[in-house]
C-alpha cells in the first residue's frame, strides 16, 4: 500500500456507509484522501473527527468500498487508496509500522514497537495501533500479543479473528 499519512485540514469529511461480511463500516474521506473507515459500534472518542456529510458518489468513498470489495473476495491483498489521516508522529510511524505486516502474517506489539526504535514502547505501539482510524486498510488487525493471543481491536475481537482467519485461508489456498 502506498500512502501519504497527509496533514491537511481545511476540508470538510464526507462519508457513507457500506455492508462488509464484519458489520456495517462507516467511510469516511477528506478531499482527496481517506481519513476513517469506523466500525458500526466504534467508540466515537477512538477517532475524533470533524462533521460528517454523507456523500456516497466521492470518488474516494467509491474506490475505498471497491477496494474493500476486491479484499473480502479474495482478489486482493493490499490498498492503494490514498490517505488523510490524523495523529501523532508516534501514532504516524506506529500506522507505518503497521503496513510493513505481509498479508495474512501478524507481528506482536513488542515486534512493532522494536521495528520503530521504542522496543520498551509496546504499550504505547499497542495503544496507537488503537487508535489506527483505517482498519483494515492500516492492517492492525495482524497485531498480536506477545502470548500470540489477539487482544483489543476497535471492530471486536470476533472481526479480528474474521480478518486473520480469511487471510489465512486465502494464502494456503494460494500455495
Amino acid at each position: 500500500m502506498t500512502t501519504k499519512l497527509s496533514d491537511s485540514h481545511s476540508m470538510v469529511y464526507v462519508c457513507k456507509m457500506i455492508p462488509s461480511p464484519v458489520g456495517r463500516l462507516e467511510l469516511v474521506a477528506r478531499g482527496d484522501g481517506l481519513s476513517a473507515i469506523l466500525w458500526e459500534n466504534d467508540d466515537p472518542k477512538r477517532v475524533r473527527l470533524g462533521k460528517r456529510m454523507e456523500h456516497a458518489s466521492h470518488p474516494v468513498l467509491l474506490e475505498t468500498e471497491r477496494q474493500l470489495g476486491e479484499y473480502f473476495s479474495g482478489e486482493r491483498t493490499d490498498f492503494t487508496v490514498a490517505l488523510d489521516l490524523e495523529g501523532t508522529a508516534f501514532q504516524k510511524k506506529v500506522w507505518e509500522a503497521l503496513l510493513t505486516i505481509p498479508f495474512g502474517e501478524t507481528r506482536t506489539y513488542a515486534d512493532i514497537a522494536r521495528q520503530i526504535g521504542s522496543p520498551k514502547a509496546y504499550r504505547a505501539m499497542g495503544a496507537a495501533n488503537g487508535r489506527n482510524p483505517v482498519s483494515i486498510m492500516i492492517p492492525c488487525h495482524r497485531a498480536i500479543g506477545s502470548d500470540g493471543k489477539l487482544h483489543g481491536f476497535a471492530g471486536g475481537l470476533d472481526a479480528k479473528q474474521y480478518l486473520l482467519a480469511m487471510e489465512n485461508s486465502r494464502l494456503k489456498a494460494a500455495a
